[in-house]
């Protein structure tokens, strides 16, 4: 490749811990010796987020609106006991809930699929896009100990003055128990189904939303009408010019159905299932350090991607000791390449799209072909049989990435 590749605007954020280091790897030699970009960088760093009293996060958030692409690195969020290492004025939320809250959209997962890494579910052959919608129900429900005999009612109270409507929950009659009122937006319920709909379209692949709306027949009801509604409306015809459909399954149904599977759907979850069926999906591909993590917004435009896993602080210990570590760094350069990716596509830029997919063959290829972090080497021969030349440490393994990078790049024709 003789000139770098102009890659437009993208936001970038940077993280912490063993991620942060491999973060500026992956930049230094498989990102910046190819593309030019216009990069808005901000330091999501657990250090500096307390020096902005977390003000970085929010103008991250509000970046990724104003350019459309972002990239994140893992970051920390502290518990007690990382407040009192790093001495934090408080305890600072999720950057990912903040970042969400502030763009809402819903977050996709996905596997990364390797030929020579065993997955618990053999039949899997593709990957299953799961899709939770992270707002509501349990999440922002108000539960309490029903003390004793008594009635449980909810009440519904018209702003515009109209005549309150109460609803008997439960009269408890001999003991007391338990009661939950949940809730959920129609707004939200709506932006659900858009961003299912937008991946599902961009993937190529057919889309199912589980409920259990034979039980809760007005609340899941609600989910199972709002996105048929939407799907006859925008979607459907879209949808069969691709060959794709959208089905409506019961959750039961739904796990079952996918177990069997050989895979290549998007599953759209309620908050509670998809909270379960993302972890679920995630064990039965094999590795968190192979799984991608992208919001998609409603409006399909904004987009913001980022690695599902953590900050990998074992091996930072280790890193800032002097000690060889041998992390994965697949699911933080899928990051990379996904948000690029969509910004070719909001750009039309078949150069950046090729990029993105040549360093995501290279990365498949190069495990396929035996060379692997220590993680991978466990998946394949169990962690007690795994002997030092059976992988690569975390700085060899990058440099063989580059090495690749730049024989497939090379043989690429000329744009």
């Amino acid at each position: 490749m003789s000139k770098k590749i102009r890659g437009g605007s993208v936001v970038e954020m940077q993280g912490d811990e063993m991620t942060r280091v491999i973060w500026e790897l992956i930049k230094e030699k498989l990102i910046f010796p190819y593309v030019d970009l216009d990069l808005h960088s901000y330091d999501l760093g657990i250090e500096h987020r307390d020096a902005t009293n977390d003000k970085v996060t929010v103008e991250a958030a509000e970046a990724i609106k104003k350019y459309s692409v972002g990239i994140k690195c893992a970051t920390i969020t502290p518990d007690e006991k990382r407040v009192e290492e790093f001495k934090l004025k408080q305890m600072w939320k999720s950057p990912n809930g903040t970042i969400r809250n502030i763009l809402g959209g819903t977050v996709f997962r996905e596997a990364i699929i390797c030929k020579n890494i065993p997955r618990l579910v053999s039949g899997w052959v593709k990957p299953i896009v799961i899709g939770r919608h992270a707002y509501g129900d349990q999440y922002r429900a108000t539960d309490f100990v029903v003390p004793g005999p008594g009635k449980v009612e909810m009440t519904y109270t018209p702003t515009d003055g109209g005549k309150p409507v109460t609803y008997l929950v439960h009269n408890f009659e001999s003991c007391g128990g338990v009661a939950m009122g949940m809730y959920n937006l129609d707004q939200s319920i709506k932006d659900f189904a858009h961003s299912s709909f937008q991946m599902a379209l961009s993937k190529g692949w057919p889309l199912y939303m589980s409920t259990k709306n034979t039980i809760l027949k007005r609340y899941d009801g609600r989910f199972k009408d709002i996105f048929q509604e939407i799907y006859d409306r925008e979607y459907k015809s879209q949808f069969e010019a691709k060959k794709i459909w959208y089905e409506h399954r019961l959750i039961d149904d739904m796990v079952a159905q996918a177990l069997k599977s050989e895979g290549g759907f998007v599953w759209a979850c309620k908050n509670y299932d998809g909270d379960v069926q993302s972890d679920s999906v995630a064990q039965g591909y094999g590795s968190l350090g192979m799984m991608t993590s992208v919001l998609i917004c409603p409006d399909g435009k904004t987009v913001e991607a980022e690695a599902a896993h953590g900050t990998v602080t074992r091996h930072y210990r280790m890193h800032q000791k002097g000690q060889e570590t041998s992390t994965n760094p697949i699911a933080s350069i899928f990051a990379w390449t996904r948000g690029l990716a969509h910004r070719a596509k909001l750009d039309n830029n078949t150069s950046l799209r090729n990029f993105a997919v040549a360093l995501e063959e290279v990365c498949i290829e190069t495990i396929e072909s035996g060379f692997m972090t220590k993680d991978l080497a466990a998946c394949i021969k169990g962690l007690p049989n795994v002997t030092r030349s059976d992988y690569l440490n975390t700085f060899e393994f990058m440099d063989k990435l580059a090495e690749n990078l730049k024989r497939k790049l090379a043989s690429l024709p000329k744009a």
